[in-house]
This record gives structure tokens, sequence and C-alpha cells, in this order.
């Protein structure tokens, strides 16, 4: 016997899933967040499971885990009081920025506030050429010095940024040590282990987004691997990143700013794991939970990857409005739209949903824990989408009363009936989220009506079926166990190791050798790390990947590269060029005529997949979870709105349990399970596809 344990910790709900290898089944909870403790309702939900279900922990083999809590730190501001050690006239770097307003013609402008203020951002004299040489040599006493000011003033993290640390971290290295032999007690961050590439900017926005979660992230998951021990669990722990790769407990607490994305990422990877076999490898990725939406694209079966992301944005939409970070992370556009967004109406009473959310406590007014303000939640259960009696798999009771005043009370405002504002609070946000994919997809250069609407999380498949009219689709699949999907698709996700260095290799000028010597620096790097998740490296691949550009041009693309290993031949210069020309071409249409090509940085991306006996038990699983319970699927009906009805009219209700390969729903319907509920509207059809997913299509 054994199992798998995948653990995503949202906003609203955590979701538990425990895999059962040798049955091929798996089990699932969904359990209110504690956000004092997120680690408690961890230890609570996992230790129910085992109970209600009688699972030795010894025979657990895998745990792998995906948080929030790291991102809404930095959102909130809740980080650890951070310091920034630099290089002499080098403080305002964080300020400064790239001296670009990302909206030009705003007197008003609210540019992101640095996290760390000018009064703990101090300098040392050191300084480095851009090769990597020695200028002017680290003044260690100096160092010392700047440390303890800043101990003094409260800190207890330490941020180290030199100039052209990425060329040689020599001078960080020893400012590090110099700090942490005197203050143990300290977290010390140096640029060139997170970010060691150019653009200072970038680089110190990274480092001190790192430094600013760094002490939370110890604790955090110092308690997380202890809850996991406590209740018997052998396995060790493993995080998600926000690559769609998973990395040790020692590797995330160095460096945590590469879990920002964990959450979403996992939304991303279940959706191209579940949802291949049913829309030929093209998806939009949408998962919606308690707290947030998020949206992503899957081509051939694989989610679109970026290299840099904005965190805290103060303007959603806008480029430039938010905190750089220089990490490896799945692409993704996030909407502050989830079952507890709060609906209000603004200065010029017009009805507003989000971003505020009521979270888990106290939660919408339904909840009964509190909560008074209306929101996304209240309204699906009085439009009669969502059963009171089976919410969460009942381990929420829902307080219809409480969620009917609250809806009323803003229906007075607004003058419209009970059922007019709840609607109009469902569109807004289906809306909200249809206005977000669109600008995503147009950005990519992408069509969405090519693309099948993959829906996960315990919201996302209430709300598909309106933000795939809203964007012209015609197909929505619905895997099972939707409302748990991101806990499952962390048992599916491959160990990823990426790395990053500047290299500044002219292709007229330079040996490939240079460029061949540099990757297998990387390489080497990354399988060390790799080595420590359990996972067997025989079964790794690596790819390449270089920051090109025409000599002259101020930014870069990021390409993929052939296999090396290269060599001093032309024929390695020559496959070198036409991939980045290629893909130079695929993105802009056309090339400079005789401008030689220049790698600014490379960068490997290190994947060693689960083995393809658990991807194997994992599809099986869910044919199997498909299958189901005997007896019959209609479990009745209830009256449910739909606008295309223009009123509340009977609606079948299936258990998706009953439910069984072949089988098929005609819409008005409405499919329950224990985490989510689909919604199909009037005039469409669903079959349960060989692969256990719901395949919904849209008239």
């Amino acid at each position: 016997m054994s199992y798998s344990l995948g653990i995503d910790i949202g906003g609203t709900f955590t979701d538990i899933v425990v895999y059962d290898h040798a049955r091929g089944r798996q089990l699932n909870r969904k359990v209110l967040t504690t956000p004092d403790d997120p680690a408690r309702a961890v230890a609570a939900g996992v230790e129910g499971l085992l109970r209600q279900h009688r699972l030795p922990a010894r025979d657990f083999t895998r745990v792998v885990h995906a948080t929030t809590l790291f991102t809404n730190a930095l959102i909130e501001r809740r980080g650890a009081v951070t310091g920034l050690i630099t290089t002499a006239g080098f403080a305002d770097t964080l300020e400064i920025g790239r001296e670009r307003k990302f909206e030009l013609y705003d007197l008003n402008i609210a540019k992101p506030e640095p996290l760390v203020p000018r009064h703990l951002r101090l300098e040392v004299r050191e300084r480095l050429r851009a090769d990597g040489g020695v200028e002017v040599r680290l003044d260690g006493k100096q160092v010392a010095q700047r440390a303890q000011q800043l101990i003094d003033a409260g800190v207890t993290s330490i941020a180290i940024v030199f100039l052209h640390a990425y060329a040689n971290g020599k001078h960080e290295a020893a400012a590090a040590r110099a700090i942490t032999r005197r203050h143990r007690q300290v977290a010390v961050t140096t640029s060139h282990e997170v970010a060691p590439e150019i653009r200072e900017y970038e680089r110190a926005s990274t480092t001190v987004a790192n430094a600013y979660i760094k002490p939370l992230a110890r604790r955090y998951l110092d308690a997380m691997a202890r809850r996991v021990a406590d209740l018997g669990i052998p396995a060790p722990l493993l995080l998600m990143l926000s690559s769609g790769g998973l990395t040790h407990v020692a590797e995330a607490e160095r460096t945590p700013v590469q879990m920002l994305e964990s959450g979403p990422a996992a939304g991303a990877l279940a959706a191209a794991f579940f949802g291949r076999e049913d829309s030929h490898g093209n998806l939009l990725a949408f998962d919606m939970g308690g707290t947030t939406a998020k949206l992503s694209l899957v081509d051939g079966g694989e989610p679109l990857t970026a290299y840099a992301f904005e965190a805290a944005r103060q303007k959603r939409f806008m480029e430039g409005s938010g905190l750089p970070i220089r990490i490896s992370t799945i692409e993704l556009i996030e909407i502050g739209a989830g079952g507890g967004s709060i609906a209000a109406v603004d200065e010029i009473g017009l009805l507003k949903v989000g971003p505020r959310s009521a979270g888990s406590h106290p939660g919408p007014a339904s909840y009964g824990l509190g909560g008074s303000e209306p929101t996304v939640t209240d309204a699906d259960f009085l439009l009669g989408y969502l059963n009171p009696a089976y919410f969460a798999g009942g381990e929420v009771r829902v307080d219809m009363p409480a969620a009917h005043a609250a809806l009323e009370r803003l229906a007075k405002r607004v003058r419209l009936s009970l059922t007019d504002v709840a609607w109009g609070i469902h569109d807004v946000v289906n809306e909200n989220m249809a206005s977000a994919a669109r600008v995503h997809v147009a950005e990519r250069g992408r069509d969405p009506r090519d693309y099948a609407l993959l829906c996960t999380g315990g919201a996302g498949p209430v709300h598909a079926w309106g933000v795939a009219r809203k964007l012209g689709l015609r197909q929505v699949i619905c895997p099972p166990a939707a409302g748990v999907a991101s806990a499952l698709g962390l048992l599916v996700a491959p160990a990823r190791v990426d790395r990053v260095a500047t290299v500044g290799i002219r292709l007229d000028r330079d040996s490939p050798v240079a460029l061949e010597s540099a990757f297998r620096r990387l390489e080497d790097a990354a399988r060390a790390v790799m080595a420590d998740t359990g996972l067997k490296l025989e079964s790794a691949s690596v790819r390449r990947l270089a920051d090109g550009r025409f000599l002259g041009q101020g930014f870069d693309l990021v390409v993929d590269l052939p296999e090396g290993p290269y060599d001093a031949g032309e024929a390695s210069r020559a496959r070198l060029t036409a991939a980045f020309e290629t893909a130079y071409r695929e993105k802009f249409a056309l090339t400079p005529p005789d401008v030689p090509i220049e790698f600014i940085n490379i960068r490997v991306a290190v994947r060693a997949p689960v083995s393809e006996t658990a991807m194997a038990e994992a599809e099986e699983g869910l044919v199997r979870h498909a299958d189901g319970e005997t007896g019959p699927a209609v479990k009745g009906t209830r009256r449910a709105y739909f606008r295309e009805s223009g009123d509340f009219v009977e609606t079948t209700v299936y258990d998706r349990a009953r439910l069984a390969p072949g089988d098929e729903v005609r819409g008005p319907a409405v499919v329950e399970e224990e985490g989510s509920t689909l919604v199909i509207g009037p005039g469409g059809s669903a079959r349960v596809a060989r692969s256990g997913n719901l395949v919904v299509t849209l008239p």
C-alpha cells in the first residue's frame, strides 16, 4: 500500500487530496483556511481523512504542498522588517526604478511603495566592474557597522545587492558571512543567489522581495514539515514552485520568492494534465476559488512560461504598476474575483464586485460566521446554483437567511429586485473574468475561440458557463473533483529547477564553446538541487534557453536553443543563429539584415517527471472516480435562474459520483460533487468522456 498527499492552501479554502495508488482512487477534503496558522487547517483536514478512511500514515510516500501565503504577504505588506545594504550611490535604485510612469498623463499616479523604506537602505564602499573584476575592495568594517545600524532599527531580514554581483558574487558572499557570523538570528539574502542577471532595478526588487518573505517562509515551512511529521507521515515535504516544478524545503526556505505563484501554478498544471485528451492540448485553464480567479493559456499540452512578472500591482492590468520579480513562472493572469468577493456600490452608483474578499473568516454571509457583506457565493446560493445542504461536501453549514439579508440591503441601495441584484453580481464577475481573459489571450496573439475552457476550483464550474458564453467558446471541460484539482495536480507535477546566468556572448565574435561551458555549470548546479528532491536524475530532461537580441536593441527575447553540446565549428553557430532568428520572426515577422546576435542571459530548466506508472495511475484514477457509485444519477430538481429563460426554471440536479463514461446530461442542469458544482444552461449538453471529464457543449 502507498499513498500520495497533495495540499493546496488558498485564501478561503484549504484543499487536501489523498491518492491511493493500490486502489486507483482519490479521497478529498475541503476545509476552511485558518489565516492565523494555516498549518492548523492542514493538520485537522489530513487527520480527518486518515481517521475517516483508516489510512496508515506510515504508508505515505509523497507529500506535495502549494500555497498563496507568500504572495498574500507581499500584497498585504505583512512581511519582515527588511533592510538593504548596497553599493555606494545605489540606495535609491528601488525608488528610481526604470524612470517610467505606467500611466503617462496621470498627475496623481501612485507608484508601488518599495518594500524597504529609505532609512533602512544603507550603502557601503565597494565596486565591481561589469566583467566581475574588482574596482574598489569591499570595506568589511563598514558592512558590520551598517548591519548593526539596521538591526538596531528593528530589521530581522537583510538584502545585499551590489553592483554587477551577477558577474562575481564574491563581495556579496563575504558581506553575508560577516553579517551571519555576528547576527545568526537575522535572515540574509544575496542577489547573486536569487537573481544572478543584469538590470539593477529588477535584481534589487527580486532580492528585496525574497528577503521580505524569508523569515515568514522559514517559520511557516518548518511548522508545516513538523505538522506532517507529527501525523506520523514519513515522506519528506515537497513544495510547488511558480514554474510548475517541485523542490525541497531547504531550497524553498533559501529562495521563497520562487513560490510566489505556487498555488496558481498547480491549477494550470492540473488543467494541462487532465484536459489534454479532450481538447487536443489547447486550453484556457480557468481556476476560481474563494478569493481569486486565475486564467492561463495551455498550448500543445504545456502551460506557457514567463521569466518575469509583477507582484502587488497598483492597477491589476497595468504593466509597470507592480514590483518586478525575476523568476520563472507559469504565465497567468489573476483577477480579484472569487466566491468570497464582496459586492458593493461605487461612488457613482454602479455595482462593483471585488477585489475585496470576505476570505474564510468571517467569510460570505451565508457561512454564518459573522460576515454581513454580500458576496458572489451568497448570490450563487440565491440563484439556485449551489445546494445549501451539500456545500463544500457539508463542511460549511449554510445560513440562507443571512445571505438573503445581505443581498436585500444591497438591492435597496441599487433599487433592484433581489433576483436582479444576485444575477448582477454573478454576471459582473463573469464579465470581469472574460474581459481579463480577452486581454491576456489577445496580448499573446491568440484567438480564444480556438480553445476549450477547463474549469477548476470550488467556484470555477459554477461560473464557467457564463464566462465561456461571453468569450464565444463552444466547449467547457470539467474534470472529476474539480474543486480540489489544484491539489491533485500537485501529485503529477515534475521536480523542476531553473537557473539563469548573465553571459554577454556575441555569436559573430565569441566561440559557442564558451556558451557550452556556461550551460554546463548551470546544469550541474540545477542537478545538485534536484538530487535532494528524491526523484531519479536519470529521467531528468534539460531545456536550454537564452535571452537574445540583435546588437543595439535595449531589451531581449527569451528563445529555446537546440540541444548541446556546442563546439567551435560553424555548424553550432549556424544552429544557434537559426534558433534565435526563427523565434524572432514568429514574434515580430521580420529580422533586421546583417546585425549580429547577442545572448545576454542563458537559462536552463531541468525537469524530472514523476514516473510514467504514477501518471498512468492518476489517469486511471480519474476514470475510476468517474465510474463512481451505483444507483440513479439524478438527485432531483430545484429552481435555478437563467437569464436566457428570463426567470427561475426547474433544473435537474445530478450526482457527479453516479455518472459514468458515456452518460449524457441535458441543460438546464446542475451537477454536484463534494467540492464543486457545475452549471449547464438551457440549450447546453454534456457527456462524460472516457477520461472521466464532463465535456460541455454550448449552443
